[in-house]
């Protein structure tokens, strides 16, 4: 059974930080692009970061420029979104994804075909 199971979410102050991992089983996905989006109550999901499947390719959402960072370790099947400077408006369930095309990097939840179930985040004080 092929799955991606999410951890590391949970409550924070506002200006705080969280590491979210996202572990995979059932098959590599070590040449899968990879995939963070978040959804927060009454609104789409969004495309937070990605990662090509070698690493040295990037790209982030213009909200999360700077404060968050992705990455990947293809050894443990896992991929990392180190989020700082959080703000009460990046609340929401976070998921990752993974898009077994693994040639570019992309923004639309129809390009991944796998999904984990998700973990909230919550930025409050």
């Amino acid at each position: 059974q092929v799955q991606l199971v999410e951890s590391g979410g949970g409550l924070v102050q506002p200006g705080g930080s969280l590491r979210l991992s996202c572990a995979g089983s059932g098959r590599s996905f070590s040449t899968d692009t990879m995939g963070w989006f978040r959804q927060a109550p009454g609104k789409e999901r969004e495309f937070v970061a990605g990662i090509s499947w070698s690493g040295d390719s990037t790209r982030y959402a213009d909200s999360v420029k700077g404060r968050f960072t992705i990455s990947r370790d293809n050894a443990k099947n896992t991929v990392y979104l180190q989020m700082i400077v959080l703000r009460p408006e990046d609340t929401a369930v976070y998921y990752c994804a993974a898009d077994r095309r693994g040639s570019t990097i992309a923004t639309l939840t129809w390009r991944y075909d796998y999904w984990g179930q998700g973990t909230q985040v919550t930025v409050s004080s």
